[in-house]
């Protein structure tokens, strides 16, 4: 799979995975890189360094929304290889470790098997490693509050409920929300299109994940970069209202 690179913004680029988003972010040669992918989407991680005239030598630090599957793919393929930090909210790093795992089970899957475009997405699912486990052997929480000094300079904000500690990155200066999973505008097995919640089955706290769509409202944006889905352009805080009134 060749990797899907669209320059959003200054610095600033999507990257479109098999069905998982990344995010690229460039400040002169240096690079900020905002979740991996599956597994499986290694090759695809890389190319896209390359397409931006970048590498992974020039990584500065791997941030990681949260530590499910679909977003920690090659984090510990670059920590061990290049030595890449890779920092999470502090309430995630056991989970990027694999202390425990706030994942959507094979079981619960498999009893959503029946719903439109589940039996396709398990496929690539299986097909991108997404059932394989690759834990960070040395994750780190951030070092500090506010803006990280990073290419971007981006602000972590705690939104947890699709996991404990799952962060979206704040880019204030220039109006992006790079929203993880805390919310989308797309996703394989959803009937719907734009600003939305995954579906119940892959939150871990659904309430915990319905209360941080008022976190996400509350940061200053209008482009916001999904875990899953197209870019969407316009105001951050009516695309987390949107998401709330779909949710019930």
């Amino acid at each position: 799979m060749s990797a899907d690179v669209r320059q959003v913004a200054d610095g600033t680029y999507l990257v479109h995975g098999g069905h998982t988003n990344w995010v690229i972010l460039t400040d002169g040669d240096a690079v900020t890189l905002v979740d991996t992918g599956y597994p499986g989407d290694r090759r695809a991680l890389l190319d896209s360094l390359a397409a931006i005239g970048s590498s992974p030598e020039a990584v500065a630090a791997v941030l990681i929304t949260h530590a499910h599957n679909d977003h920690l793919g090659s984090a510990e393929y670059l920590r061990a290889t290049h030595g890449t930090p890779v920092l999470l909210h502090e309430a995630e790093v056991p989970h990027a470790r694999r202390d425990f795992l706030q994942q959507v089970s094979v079981g619960t899957v498999l009893r959503n098997a029946w719903r439109p475009g589940v039996l396709p997405w398990m496929v690539h699912v299986l097909r991108t490693g997404g059932t394989e486990q690759h834990p960070v052997t040395a994750p780190a929480g951030f070092p500090a509050d506010g803006a990280l000094d990073l290419p971007g300079r981006p602000v972590p904000v705690h939104t947890p409920g699709h996991t404990d500690g799952h962060c979206v990155y704040h880019l204030p200066d220039a109006g992006v929300v790079i929203s993880g999973d805390a919310l989308v505008s797309g996703h394989a097995i959803s009937r719907i299109e734009g600003p939305q919640l995954l579906p119940d089955l892959f939150h871990h706290d659904r309430a915990g994940a319905v209360a941080s769509l008022d976190v996400v409202a509350g940061l200053e944006g209008d482009l916001l970069l999904p875990g899953h889905g197209p870019v969407h352009r316009g105001p951050v805080k009516d695309a987390a209202g949107l998401a709330r009134e779909r949710a019930f």
